[in-house]
C-alpha cells in the first residue's frame, strides 16, 4: 500500500470515529431521553395553527367593520337630511345645521338621499367581492412563486392600510370622493385575497393527511371568530366615531402582519433547515478533499 493511500485511510478512520463519537454523545445525553426534536416539532405545529388562525381572524374582523358601520356611513354621507327645511326654532334645528349656509353644507355631502347612499354601499360590496374573487386566482399564482409568509404578511399589511385610509383618513381630512372610496375598497379586496390561499398552503405544508379533517375543521372557524371580534370591537368604539371603528381593526391587522412575518414558518423545511456538513457524507474509500489530506511522509 502506498503512503498516500495509507494517509487517506487514516483520515477516513478519524472522520468516522469523530462522527460516531458525536452521534453517541447526542444519543446518550439527557436531551435524547426527552426527544427534543419531536417536542419542538409539536410546538411548531401549534404555533403555525395559532398564527394562521389569528391572521385570517384579523382579516375578517377588519372586513366586518365595514358591515357594522354602514348605517353610520349613510348618515355621514347624507347628513343634510337631518336638517329640517324652512324656518325653525328651538330644538328643531341641530347645531350642525347652523354652522354654514345650506348651499355650502350640501357641497360637503356625497349623496342627496339615504337611498343613494345605500346604493353606493351596495356597489362597494360588489367591487370588493369582484376584486376578491379575481385576486384569489392571482394570489395562488403569486404564492407558488414567492415565499408564502411574505405573501400572507404583505396582504395583511396592504389590507390594513386600505381600511385605515378608507374609514379613518378620509374622515380626518374631510376629503370624500366616490372614486377614492371605490379604489381603496378594490385594493382592499385584492389585498385580502392573498391571505386565504397562503394560509391554507402553509397549513397544508405542516399537517399531513392523518387527522387533517379535524385540524382544518377547527381551523376553519377563524372566519366566524374574526366576525365576532370585529363586531365586539366596533360596538365598543363606535360611540367615538365610525373612523375609530375602522382604525382599531386596521391597527390590529397591521400588528398581526408584523407578527406573522417574524414568527411564522411556511414549512418544516424552513424551521429545521441546517447546513449540510461535507464530512458526514463521505463514503468509505472515497478520496479525501484536498484540504483534508495529510502531508505525505
Amino acid at each position: 500500500m502506498s503512503s498516500s493511500e495509507e494517509h487517506n485511510r487514516l483520515v477516513h478512520a478519524r472522520v468516522n470515529s469523530e462522527d460516531d463519537g458525536q452521534s453517541t454523545n447526542e444519543r446518550s445525553g439527557p436531551q435524547a431521553r426527552l426527544k427534543p426534536k419531536q417536542r419542538i416539532c409539536n410546538l411548531y405545529h401549534v404555533a403555525v395553527f395559532v398564527l394562521t388562525f389569528m391572521a385570517f381572524a384579523l382579516v375578517h374582523s377588519a372586513r366586518k367593520a365595514f358591515s357594522n358601520v354602514k348605517s353610520s356611513l349613510e348618515k355621514e354621507w347624507t347628513s343634510f337630511e337631518d336638517c329640517p327645511s324652512g324656518n325653525a326654532s328651538g330644538n328643531d334645528f341641530s347645531l350642525l345645521c347652523l354652522v354654514e349656509p345650506e348651499d355650502v353644507w350640501r357641497k360637503q355631502v356625497l349623496f342627496g338621499s339615504r337611498s343613494d347612499a345605500e346604493l353606493f354601499l351596495g356597489v362597494l360590496d360588489t367591487v370588493f367581492m369582484f376584486f376578491y374573487a379575481v385576486g384569489l386566482f392571482i394570489s395562488g399564482i403569486i404564492g407558488d412563486r414567492l415565499p408564502l409568509v411574505w405573501v400572507l404578511s404583505a396582504g395583511m399589511c396592504m389590507a390594513s392600510v386600505a381600511t385605515f385610509l378608507f374609514g379613518t383618513v378620509t374622515e380626518w381630512t374631510g376629503y370624500k370622493e366616490r372614486w377614492l372610496y371605490g379604489t381603496l375598497w378594490a385594493i382592499n379586496g385584492l389585498a385580502q385575497s392573498t391571505c386565504w390561499p397562503s394560509a391554507v398552503a402553509i397549513m397544508g405544508n405542516w399537517f399531513g393527511k392523518k387527522g387533517r379533517g379535524l385540524v382544518f375543521g377547527l381551523w376553519s372557524a377563524n372566519a366566524s371568530v374574526g366576525n365576532i371580534i370585529g363586531a365586539l370591537v366596533v360596538s365598543a368604539v363606535l360611540d367615538y366615531g365610525y373612523e375609530v371603528a375602522f382604525a382599531v381593526p386596521a391597527v390590529m391587522l397591521f400588528g398581526g402582519s408584523v407578527i406573522v412575518v417574524f414568527c411564522l414558518y411556511a414549512s418544516p423545511k424552513d424551521a429545521f433547515w441546517r447546513p449540510r456538513s461535507p464530512r458526514k457524507h463521505m463514503k468509505a474509500g472515497e478520496p479525501c478533499p484536498p484540504e483534508r489530506r495529510l502531508p505525505s511522509a
